[in-house]
């Protein structure tokens, strides 16, 4: 039996649907992936990237407050969110998403 993702501690029914949107059906998936590999395909299909979000997840895989992420831990969190927004940037489009920017429609930048 799974549980959903909002039963990871911080996480939340928007967690949830971004999850599954996804492919990230279940906290048991999310704990698999680790932080990384879930943002990562959060990235990839159209969540906007946000630093708090990436170490909520982090924290709530930690079983730690959202808000327990500081110093030294918070820096190094930071160059791997940044290495993964650098990395999903730089990604082959999917061609939806090709089209959707010709005809100006595609996702926000």
């Amino acid at each position: 039996m799974s549980s959903p993702v909002s039963s990871i501690r911080n996480l939340g029914p928007a967690m949830d649907s971004a999850c599954a949107q996804a492919g990230i059906t279940s906290a048991e998936d999310l704990r698999d992936l680790g932080t990384d590999e879930t943002y990562r395909r959060l990235l990839k299909t159209g969540t906007r990237p946000h630093f708090i979000g990436y170490y909520v997840i982090e924290m709530g895989l930690q079983g730690r407050p959202w808000n327990d992420c500081k110093g030294k831990e918070k820096d190094r969190l930071r160059a791997r969110f940044d290495a993964i927004v650098a990395e999903t940037k730089n990604s082959p489009e999917s061609e939806l998403e090709k089209m959707l920017n010709l005809i100006g429609t595609g996702a926000r930048r």
